[in-house]
């Protein structure tokens, strides 16, 4: 059990990237204002073509924590966080999405555990686009009830995908980060990666000796939008988070245990990447495209296979009206 320690002083830098949210930027910003622990609030504009960068300079700051930065061209949200960690000074750094919201007294919350852990995150609450105020989901499915530690092989298993099993990535999840960690093993977001670019800097952390505790909710709203960012992802960023769980079993020491989950993780990304491919090479009429995503390693055949399936299935049910 975790002993808290004493309350600290405002430490804390709220980075928030963002790319045509007008509609959600002025929230995101408030709420991270209204934190008393956030000494900085840094947006990075990713080079949007609406009204993001004036309505969130329009913000009011009191206190003159808000800097807004403009990126010259739109590099992604890895390249816009590393940039905020660069202009900022904080010890701790913590991660808000444009469209996503703190409730009051979220990151006070995170810092009762801040001499115990390099990365401190709660469970998420997840709210419907249309109902921020409605009914909230938790990330992990059933609620958590006390803090506990996490480690590199539960990390990475908690996001290979399973059928019947609640999703509960923990990929998604936003930390406080200790700004020390990262800078002592150069640690920063890949900026090739616009898909699971979390996931491989938290692996990273975990494998290179990071503690990470989870905690109760604390009051991160993650508003599920059909048409976000996080979702409309292309077959080259599949393989990029694919392949990054190479990169990673050559670059950090790892266990024999932490290097089969790590492959678990690879093969389950891949079998969505060459369901993709499967398809567009069907469009395409393209056989030997359509064999080739056959050929690769054990589960991907039998996953094709089900998938396949699947469709025949879902398309010999009449269509009702």
């Amino acid at each position: 059990m975790h002993n808290p320690p004493l309350p600290v002083q405002p430490d804390v830098c709220v980075i928030i990237a963002a790319y045509n949210a007008q509609a959600t930027i002025a929230r995101a910003i408030q709420s991270a204002l209204n934190q008393p622990e956030a000494a900085e609030v840094i947006v990075v504009d990713d080079a949007s073509t609406d009204d993001t960068v004036h309505i969130a300079r329009a913000v009011f700051d009191s206190r003159g924590r808000l800097k807004v930065l403009v990126q010259p061209r739109n590099c992604g949200p890895s390249a816009a966080r590393n940039r905020a960690i660069r202009e900022s000074t904080s010890p701790w750094i913590a991660i808000l999405d444009a469209d996503d919201f703190f409730l009051p007294g979220r990151i006070k919350g995170l810092l009762t555990f801040s001499d115990n852990a390099d990365l401190i995150a709660d469970d998420m609450w997840q709210v419907a686009e249309n109902a921020v105020e409605g009914p909230r989901k938790s990330l992990l499915g059933t609620p958590l009830m006390e803090p506990r530690t996490i480690r590199f092989a539960e990390f990475v298993l908690s996001n290979v995908t399973r059928r019947g099993r609640n999703r509960g990535e923990l990929g998604f999840i936003k930390p406080l980060m200790r700004r020390q960690l990262l800078a002592d093993h150069n640690i920063i977001y890949q900026e090739h990666m616009r898909l699971g670019e979390d996931f491989e800097l938290y692996a990273r952390a975990l494998a290179l000796g990071a503690r990470l505790i989870l905690i109760p909710a604390q009051g991160y709203i993650s508003v599920v939008r059909p048409n976000s960012l996080s979702g409309q992802h292309s077959e080259t960023d599949l393989m990029h988070l694919r392949d990054c769980d190479n990169i990673l079993e050559s670059s950090v020491p790892l266990s024999k245990t932490d290097k089969k989950v790590l492959r678990q993780h690879y093969k389950s990304v891949d079998c969505r990447l060459q369901w993709r491919l499967l398809i567009i090479a069907f469009k395409n009429k393209d056989i030997s495209g359509a064999m080739s995503t056959f050929l690769r390693p054990w589960p991907v055949p039998l996953y094709l296979f089900e998938q396949l399936l699947l469709q025949v299935y879902l398309r010999s049910i009449p269509n009702k009206k």
